[in-house]
């Protein structure tokens, strides 16, 4: 049984949070990749729009596809920045360290 959660969302990022919704129904199922990017793509600028606003850490909290997509688009300037710094670290370690043993064979 899923819970459901309710939270107060300013108008502004109600898109934002309707195209949150829409990439997370599509996680694993099979779908049109030209759709999927074209989603993913107005949801990225929706992210952007929206990078400072107050409410949206805690939003992403809740919307774990629009998270993901959040976090890749600030690593190439801040890393890991949704999770905690020892998680990242770690991560950070292993990629480094899987690119040396690859880059060996």
């Amino acid at each position: 049984m899923t819970s459901a959660v309710k939270l107060a969302v300013p108008n502004e990022l109600l898109p934002l949070v309707r195209l949150a919704q829409l990439l997370q129904g599509l996680e694993g199922r099979l779908v049109d990749p030209h759709q999927y990017r074209v989603l993913v793509q107005k949801l990225t600028a929706e992210l952007d729009q929206h990078q400072a606003h107050e409410v949206l850490p805690g939003l992403l909290d809740h919307l774990p596809a629009a998270a993901e997509v959040y976090e890749n688009l600030q690593y190439a300037h801040a890393g890991l920045v949704r999770v905690p710094l020892e998680m990242s670290l770690t991560s950070e370690l292993a990629a480094r360290e899987l690119l040396e043993r690859v880059g060996r064979c």
